[in-house]
């Protein structure tokens, strides 16, 4: 007599800091305003690539309210739960696979992987991301750098009084630098450019 044993290994995705940010360190400009992504191209394929690896996503509910809302991640192409932590969650407007949560950061964390199926969840708050940097609970940072100043709006780190946190990049030389170098646009008299490239 043969018995077979099936074990089931669930593994988990990783947990993403993911944002386009604005070469001096914004990710959004006042009030939650997303604008200045409008125009910023991606490499082809990678919406994709966060479309198919992704299994929920993880937002602050300031974010949410300005930025998602009633829309889709990924201009509607992503589909699953989203979880908004808040600290009001009795005022929340119920929305289908919108879950609003109170309670600590590393719960709510716990709930999107639970709910993301092995697959990724992405952290869409500066706020919450630094908690979970804080907690050692962030696996990788995905940067896209839009080639903009903003000058004001919502840091993607802010962390006064506290210690720095190293990073390794993926490759080869962990701890080379990202050079990146632009050219302002600039507006003469009379030029309807004024900044719009």
């Amino acid at each position: 007599m043969q018995i077979t044993i099936t074990i089931e290994v669930k593994t988990m995705g990783k947990v993403l800091m993911h944002f386009a940010v604005s070469v001096d360190g914004f990710v959004a400009g006042p009030g939650h305003d997303m604008s200045f992504m409008a125009k910023a191209t991606v490499r082809d394929g990678l919406h994709s690539e966060y479309i198919e690896s992704t299994g929920a996503i993880l937002a602050g509910r300031d974010g949410f309210d300005s930025a998602i809302g009633d829309s889709r991640p990924y201009g509607g192409a992503w589909q699953g739960p989203i979880f908004v932590l808040t600290h009001h969650p009795e005022d929340a407007r119920p929305t289908e696979d919108i879950t609003f949560l109170s309670g600590p950061v590393d719960e709510a964390l716990r709930i999107a992987l639970d709910a993301a199926g092995g697959k990724n969840v992405e952290v869409f708050s500066p706020t919450i991301c630094a908690q979970l940097l804080r907690l050692g609970l962030i696996d990788e940072i995905d940067l896209h750098i839009v080639p903009v100043l903003l000058g004001d709006g919502i840091r993607l780190y802010d962390a006064l009084g506290g210690q720095p946190l190293h990073l390794l990049r993926d490759g080869d030389t962990p701890t080379r630098t990202v050079d990146l170098r632009y050219r302002p646009i600039r507006a003469t008299v009379g030029d309807e450019r004024h900044g719009d490239e």
